[in-house]
């Protein structure tokens, strides 16, 4: 699986303080995802913080 975040994001952490091995901070204060495949350890987090990320800016490819 791998996880973009848009332009959309508002920076509200949500998904950095949820899984920070995927998610981090941009000098803007929004966020971003690492690169490449999602360790399958971080999946469930990664589709959480999708599912309640308040701006609707997580997409996931190949669930």
């Amino acid at each position: 699986m791998t996880v973009t975040v848009s332009d959309a994001c508002i920076g509200c952490r949500f998904c950095m303080n949820l899984c920070s091995d995927v998610f981090a901070e941009l000098p803007n204060g929004k966020a971003y995802a690492i690169g490449g495949e999602i360790p399958a350890d971080a999946k469930e987090m990664v589709l959480e913080a999708k599912t309640n990320c308040p701006a609707v800016a997580i997409s996931t490819m190949g669930e």
